[in-house]
């Protein structure tokens, strides 16, 4: 355009498409030839529990006082078949997370404050360390493809076995560690040689379908005696029928790892771009257990950016009868602390943004192998600020549960809720807040 003889430009407009993190991992994918690795969870906007609401009572529903009426939070898991079923205080659980991944006392950290609220912890890839099991008065053993660390002595020690198919950062994929972190503890424990990178299996190596896992599930029933139960872990993909399959093959208890949920390392393109959210996911699994009458008969566990007592109360009102956290349990013990933000900006980050959990140099000595940064973290303190963490979560979904006239946060259910937008309301089934509309709710699954 033209003022008073002059040319006047318009500012340059940004691309949508190809704004300044599209252009950098170009730039960065041209200059190295390789994709990139980051920890963390999917950081793109996607449905999430923010986008629902809970109606508490008023006239037509009537609240329980705070102070005088009891909001009980316990549940039990493993009622179908495990003769002995896990009984927690609270219904919030620690998600698996290796040694390897995290540090021994960040392991122990994650023990001491689990125990101190009643709940579980869960091992992770790699087996089962000393420290853990005596940390931890509910321990949790996961199974993975890779099969490291893999001892039945220890699927005797533990209380329940958590088979894991997929996790939600990266369903069909498997996980990776990388030399730095595969110190001569880690690498006795998993049989690995000493410095050397790793990348696990995504599949099972003695089985390929819930035929076989039924078979696989009976194998383990026997070593330990029907005692503990038995847990599936899957990756949200296609939670309808992946659920029904692991009821199918003999699971007590299913666990929901929605898109959000984070992981050590992996491929960005798989953690932003595989997977659902946990918000897409938690109806369509609860759908398959009520469809074969097992619902709160197998039990459901959710996980995938669980970050306060809101997200709990959400998730068991949708259906879900416990949740699990994990990133948001790193950052209780210290992680991506403020205080730090010197130190991560050392190597080339910040705090709250921090991805390079697997490079195994993490300042607060929480997912480090490194013996120097491990001297920083102190598992005691860890577990007390872990213990404060879970204690706000469970005060905070009983307060929702309260003001929604429920004597037991179980009690939580669809109706309680309302959705913020069209996206939300379809996920969830529930009505778009002001209307009585569940976008698709006649829809096929």
């Amino acid at each position: 355009m033209s003022t008073e003889g002059r040319w006047v430009h318009t500012p340059p407009r940004p691309s949508a498409t190809f704004d300044d993190y599209a252009i950098a991992e170009i730039h960065r994918a041209a200059a190295t030839g390789i994709y990139d690795i980051r920890g963390f969870g999917a950081k793109r906007k996607v449905p999430h529990f923010d986008d629902l609401l809970f109606l508490g009572a008023s006239m037509s529903r009537y609240p329980l006082e705070g102070y005088r009426e009891r909001c009980a939070t316990d549940v039990m898991l493993g009622t179908r078949f495990a003769k002995k079923p896990i009984h927690l205080r609270i219904p919030i659980t620690i998600a698996g997370m290796s040694f390897g991944s995290l540090s021994g006392p960040a392991k122990e950290a994650l023990g001491r404050g689990a125990s101190a609220l009643g709940t579980s912890t869960t091992t992770g890839d790699g087996g089962m360390t000393d420290e853990e099991r005596l940390s931890s008065k509910t321990l949790v053993y996961q199974m993975l493809p890779s099969r490291y660390g893999m001892n039945p002595d220890h699927l005797r020690k533990a209380d329940a076995i958590e088979i894991v198919i997929g996790q939600g950062a990266k369903p069909g994929g498997g996980g990776m560690l990388l030399g730095q972190k595969i110190s001569p503890r880690v690498a006795k424990m998993r049989t690995l040689p000493e410095g050397i990178d790793q990348r696990s299996a995504c599949r099972h190596p003695d089985w390929t379908g819930p035929d076989d896992l039924e078979i696989k599930i009976e194998e383990l029933r026997e070593i330990t005696d029907w005692e503990k139960p038995i847990y599936i872990k899957i990756g949200a993909a296609r939670p309808y029928y992946d659920t029904a399959l692991a009821v199918k093959a003999g699971a007590d208890v299913v666990v929901l790892d929605g898109m959000q949920g984070g992981t050590a390392a992996t491929q960005e393109v798989f953690i932003e771009h595989v997977g659902i959210p946990i918000l897409a996911a938690i109806h369509p699994a609860v759908q398959a257990l009520q469809d074969l009458d097992m619902h709160r008969k197998v039990q459901l566990i959710v996980s995938g950016g669980i970050r306060n007592g809101a997200d709990v109360a959400k998730a068991l009102a949708l259906g879900a009868d416990a949740v699990s956290i994990g990133t948001s349990a790193l950052i209780a013990l210290g992680d991506n602390a403020p205080h730090l933000e010197e130190e991560y900006a050392k190597i080339g980050t910040r705090a709250g943004c921090y991805d390079d959990w697997h490079e195994g140099r993490d300042p607060a000595g929480i997912t480090t192998q490194d013996p120097e940064l491990m001297k920083r973290f102190d598992p005691a303190e860890g577990g007390r600020r872990l213990a404060n963490y879970l204690s706000v979560l469970t005060l905070e979904a009983q307060t929702i549960a309260r003001a929604c006239g429920k004597s037991h946060v179980l009690n939580l259910e669809p109706e309680d809720l309302v959705a913020l937008t069209v996206e939300a309301a379809a996920m969830a089934k529930v009505p778009l807040a002001g209307t009585n509309w569940i976008p698709g709710k006649d829809a096929s699954l």
